[in-house]
């Protein structure tokens, strides 16, 4: 899709949370819509209507490629969850995933992918998106304990030398083909961006100290995965929507860049008018409130959340790059502060600058 469309809309003053989970909490039905395709598309219309966006960015799901990646290999989708790899999977398991890639989806991502087909026939005036995970995150869900063989990768051991690694180094192209194949999935239902959400490729996982001394983990592991499924989006002519909001460094962000998103979407723990002298106008920054905590007055009292928005607008007025001010993630509904969450998202929409 042409670039221009990101930055007019960006230019336009658009603000907008990712919101689906929200509105679809809304419901009554709730928990049957995530398999009913048609009611889910409805949802994410609803979803852009309220928040007055053309971009409909469906439910921020992490988990549904871990699901549709365990059915192909033969793991009930109701341990999805809590399954993680008992010591390493062995090296047939990729050529395992290659022979079941063309299975039919589990039902959570028929229904994602009926969604957007949904949007895309009724909806003209909407740009249908998808969702999903990237490699890095997708790999971490996969293991127990992720954190210790990035280290011991990251110290210059090798999937040769370490079982441990060994398995990363499995879960990781797996996870590259798992989401490949759900990402032509969403693209062949009408999507016409996808965002893809990496939020474990932080320092947490990956050790700053490490990276600072030369190691090429972050390259290894996460980018040139996430170069792998950019060119799987270039192939299908859709756009690239990063999202990352863990800890990061400047140093990921300069990579994270060189992959062209049309936008880039960070954490509250940025200030994105710095962030911005790391990125080409080119690109949209999204965010970054600090919704994850707007369901706490504590934490997020209702009258910062103007002064958080006006200050972020502000500064991006200044600098001059495009930006939509929008939430550093998606914004869950929370039993029992759903009133909460939804005032402190109408002040972030109406506040002034």
């Amino acid at each position: 899709m042409d670039r221009t469309f990101y930055l007019d809309l960006a230019r336009s003053g658009a603000r907008f949370p990712i919101g689906a989970h929200l509105v679809l909490c809304e419901k009554p039905n709730h928990a049957e819509l995530l398999t009913d395709g048609k009611g889910l598309g409805q949802v994410v219309a609803e979803t852009a209507d309220r928040f007055r966006t053309p971009l409909a960015l469906p439910l921020m799901d992490l988990m549904v490629e871990k699901a549709d990646l365990l059915t192909m290999i033969g793991i009930p989708q109701g341990k999805a969850d809590t399954y993680h790899f008992e010591g390493c999977p062995g090296d047939d398991l990729v050529d395992r995933v290659r022979a079941a890639l063309g299975a039919p989806p589990t039902p959570r991502m028929r229904a994602n992918c009926d969604a957007i087909r949904h949007i895309a026939s009724t909806r003209p005036d909407l740009v249908p998106a998808g969702m999903a995970i990237g490699p890095f995150s997708l790999m971490t869900k996969l293991l127990g304990d992720p954190i210790t063989p990035v280290f011991m990768a990251g110290s210059g051991i090798t999937g040769d030398e370490d079982p441990e690694v060994r398995t990363i180094e499995i879960a990781l192209e797996i996870a590259v083909l798992t989401v490949q194949r759900g990402i032509r999935a969403l693209v062949d239902a009408g999507a016409r961006a996808i965002c893809l959400c990496e939020p474990a490729a932080n320092t947490v996982y990956l050790s700053p100290r490490q990276l600072e001394a030369g190691a090429d983990i972050f390259d290894r592991l996460v980018m040139a995965n996430l170069r792998r499924i950019k060119a799987t989006l270039d192939e299908l002519g859709a756009d690239l929507i990063f999202h990352d909001c863990g800890e990061l460094i400047d140093p990921m962000i300069r990579e994270f860049v060189t992959l062209d998103p049309a936008i880039l979407s960070l954490g509250s723990s940025r200030r994105l008018w710095e962030d911005a002298r790391l990125v080409p106008k080119s690109t949209v920054l999204f965010g970054n409130l600090p919704t994850k905590n707007f369901y706490s007055d504590a934490q997020v009292p209702l009258d910062s959340v103007g002064q958080l928005a006006g200050e972020l607008v502000r500064h991006m007025r200044e600098i001059g790059h495009p930006f939509i001010l929008g939430s550093e993630c998606d914004v869950l509904s929370v039993p029992g502060s759903e009133h909460t969450i939804n005032a402190k998202i109408e002040r972030m929409m109406t506040c002034e600058a």
